[in-house]
């Protein structure tokens, strides 16, 4: 079967970590090196291509690589990966707590939502086997993959132990297949692949519906926070991110506080935001209207009113205010020191 080779020793130094960002950014999807390995950087991958869905064994040393929003905005493949951990220890955070993975554990993330991994949490290099698959070619309903996405699967036991022995095998044995056995193999992969997410979502189901909804809404909050400083976050685009019906997410909303609405949380999170960078000093030569945009606020008549309605007092007023008043603190302590 024709594998691709990359090594990072076949490069020189200074195109190393451009080469494997480039790299992974062809498996999956386009994605940034915010920890940019040093000289001594090394990576080895193979491709093996099985028609539409890549698998590609790899050993690289530690770094730190992130999908962001704005990598999503520019290009979204709608990609599936999967990596099998061998050896080491990867650290991962996507829509949940921060969580940490070893070996002969199943790592996913898509490439519809931002995330960030550290290969090799204390230094030390990583063996591992992914897979990349379109979303579409998954035999399961995507609001299903969803659910399963960013969750620990095991490779020990069960169908995970298959997917375990498939992926191993094949990785340690391309000499043994033709090119004509690719679409065979890639059935069985995506096979084995919707057979491990089907067996997490019935562990899942198990958990009491209002568990779920809770986990739910916590993921959504955050989602919020996250994207606060987008004009088009609205209840559409947020649902929608979920995969939830629009009148669902304000039901969710409803269950928290019959006050607040979905709208009303996000201008209040959105005026706090602006009000606590008011009073910063470190920020009192940003321009007020600048301070709304990055806080969320589109159109600036909007953000004052709304804000003297909130504080009873303008953005302009607020600040000086807030600034006299640190400026008066901060001469205070320093006058008590000088006493004592």
């Amino acid at each position: 079967m024709i594998e691709t080779v990359f090594r990072t020793e076949d490069l020189p130094v200074a195109d190393r970590a451009d080469a494997w960002r480039e790299r992974l950014s062809q498996a999956h999807a386009p994605v940034d090196l915010i920890c940019r390995p040093d000289s001594h950087f090394s990576a080895h991958q193979r491709v093996i291509p099985l028609g539409s869905t890549l698998v590609w064994p790899s050993v690289s040393a530690s770094y730190v690589i992130r999908r962001t929003p704005e990598l999503i905005r520019s290009s979204d493949p709608e990609m599936i990966h999967l990596s099998l951990i061998i050896k080491g220890t990867v650290g991962f955070r996507m829509h949940g707590p921060d969580a940490l993975y070893g070996s002969f554990e199943f790592r996913t993330h898509d490439s519809s939502r931002p995330w960030e991994i550290i290969m090799g949490t204390r230094g030390e290099p990583v063996h591992a086997v992914s897979v990349d698959v379109p979303r579409a070619r998954l035999p399961l309903a995507s609001d299903e993959v969803d659910r399963v996405i960013g969750h620990r699967l095991s490779g020990r036991e069960g169908v995970g132990a298959l997917l375990t022995s498939f992926l191993t095998t094949l990785a340690d044995n391309t000499g043994s297949y033709t090119a004509a056995d690719a679409p065979r193999l890639e059935t069985v992969l995506l096979d084995l692949l919707a057979a491990v997410f089907a067996n997490a979502l019935d562990a899942m189901d198990s958990v009491p519906a209002e568990s779920r909804r809770r986990t739910l809404t916590q993921r959504i909050q955050a989602f919020i926070r996250e994207h606060l400083h987008d004009p088009d976050l609205t209840p559409a685009t947020i649902a929608a991110a979920h995969h939830i019906s629009t009148s669902y997410l304000h039901r969710l909303f409803r269950d928290l506080d019959r006050e607040t609405t979905v709208s009303g949380w996000i201008r209040h999170l959105r005026l706090e935001r602006a009000r606590e960078q008011l009073a910063d000093p470190a920020r009192s030569d940003v321009p007020v209207h600048l301070i709304a945009a990055r806080a969320g606020f589109e159109h600036h008549p909007v953000f004052t009113r709304a804000f003297r309605a909130t504080y009873g007092v303008s953005p302009r007023d607020y600040r000086r205010r807030a600034l006299l008043q640190g400026t008066g603190q901060r001469h205070g302590t320093s006058r008590k020191a000088n006493r004592v």
